[in-house]
């Protein structure tokens, strides 16, 4: 791996896991660690933001899964239309806890591993019809079990087999905002974990699970193309170098919509108070993800999914964040009645995976008509986070989570993990998790 990809790998983990803190006070989290804890506690794995909690891996693997993915903070790779860091994450942190010292390189080695895998398979695909984080997450997180527990080759085909068992995961929740989304990627985390404890176990598994007749390609992905997959693979660690951060708790679809009014607002003079329309034209993915009207009794999941009641929030408050999603916003009539003034357009882009170009316009109740160009979607390869950005999104979560005055300790942890003997010794010592 080389020095731009240990440094992406490094920052995408130290994000993910204050994103996970974060989430232990997210929607249905606390109503998920009882249901956790209902499975049975003790067994030593850990749970991000709930020090004390002890549960099975299988189960801390579900937690921590559902806790970075349910308020859509978690990194995620645009072309692959894959969150990466949210299952595999959650499934090596549930490993650490049960393989022994593993060292800081051996656990970044899984987890760059894991993402590899995850995400060239969301680009040997072709459009979305499954929740691929999900259904693509699975064979990531076992890979990056398998190699950062040094697994047979035998051992790993096992495994692999035993995840397609266990792959599954639908785009219905994102059409309704409802919590399956996150739960989705709890269960594809926990499902590696007894796809691999099965392997270990000299059980055998299917042996072609990504391109055999009932494989991943055949059924999950019937307009993907396996021979794809192994384009890129020859260089480790390439694909986290391609994944972007997310600097809104939103969809990412509704980013691009989200900076360009932020845009219009510094630029044009654009404020609630003056807006007559504003249309975001986009491509289809994005018409698809976020172009759903706002409306009264919304859940957290449908609003964080609704462009027109994002943009009405940042009309409002200049950005959008993780404390506005509580029923206080959620049922404001204002912010209900300036969502309604916003469209989502379908620009006609022929690639099924494009989140950009766009453009955001605005009609103004002075008569002028002013635009906002997204090239590149904030957080993107190509319009990163600044450090100081990224450090502060990471204060906020750990903050929202109630460890706030964790946050430099995370990051110095983080940073001196590739030097560490323990990992999962360095991370207990940051008191994310106790």
């Amino acid at each position: 791996m080389d020095s731009a990809s240990q440094t992406a790998l490094l920052n995408f983990l130290h994000d993910s896991l204050a994103v996970g803190v974060a989430g232990r006070n997210g929607a249905n989290a606390d109503a998920m660690a009882t249901l956790a804890a209902s499975w049975g506690e003790g067994g030593g794995a850990p749970v991000l933001g709930r020090p004390g909690v002890s549960l099975p891996p299988a189960s801390a693997a579900f937690l921590n899964g559902f806790q970075i993915h349910c308020q859509e903070f978690d990194c995620v790779h645009e072309p692959a239309v894959l969150h990466p860091m949210a299952t595999i994450l959650a499934a090596t942190l549930a490993e650490l806890s049960r393989s022994g010292p593993v060292s800081g390189a051996d656990f970044l080695s899984g987890l760059s591993a894991g993402v590899d895998i995850a995400t060239s398979l969301g680009l040997a695909s072709g459009p979305v019809y499954f929740f691929r984080p999900a259904t693509g997450g699975i064979f990531g997180c076992t890979m990056a079990i398998a190699r950062m527990s040094g697994m047979s080759e035998q051992a790993t085909r096992d495994a692999l087999g035993h995840a397609l068992s266990f792959a599954s995961g639908t785009m219905q929740p994102h059409v309704e905002g409802m919590p399956a989304l996150p739960i989705q990627i709890g269960n594809a985390a926990r499902g590696a974990i007894v796809a691999v404890d099965l392997a270990r176990a000299g059980i055998p598994g299917v042996q072609y699970p990504v391109d055999g007749p009932f494989g991943y390609f055949n059924l999950l992905e019937q307009e993907g193309d396996a021979t794809r997959l192994l384009d890129g693979l020859g260089t480790p660690g390439q694909r986290i170098a391609e994944v972007s951060w997310k600097p809104f708790p939103t969809g990412r679809a509704g980013h691009g919509g989200i900076v360009a009014i932020q845009t219009l607002m510094r630029d044009e003079g654009l404020t609630a108070g003056n807006l007559e329309s504003f249309s975001y034209a986009a491509p289809p993915l994005i018409h698809r993800l976020v172009g759903r009207p706002a409306k009264p009794g919304m859940a957290p999941g449908y609003a964080r999914l609704c462009l027109p009641w994002l943009a009405a929030v940042t009309l409002t408050h200049g950005k959008v964040s993780l404390e506005h999603f509580t029923p206080e916003y959620l049922e404001s009539p204002e912010l209900l009645a300036l969502a309604a003034k916003v469209t989502v357009v379908d620009n006609g882009n022929p690639d099924p995976a494009a989140f950009s170009p766009a453009v955001g316009t605005a009609k103004l109740s002075d008569g002028r008509e002013v635009a906002a160009a997204i090239e590149f979607q904030l957080g993107s390869p190509a319009f990163p986070l600044t450090r100081e950005q990224h450090l502060a999104k990471a204060q906020d979560c750990m903050s929202f989570g109630g460890m706030g005055e964790l946050a430099n300790g995370l990051a110095d942890c983080v940073a001196a993990l590739p030097v560490s003997d323990d990992a999962l010794t360095s991370l207990r010592a940051t008191g994310i998790f106790g």
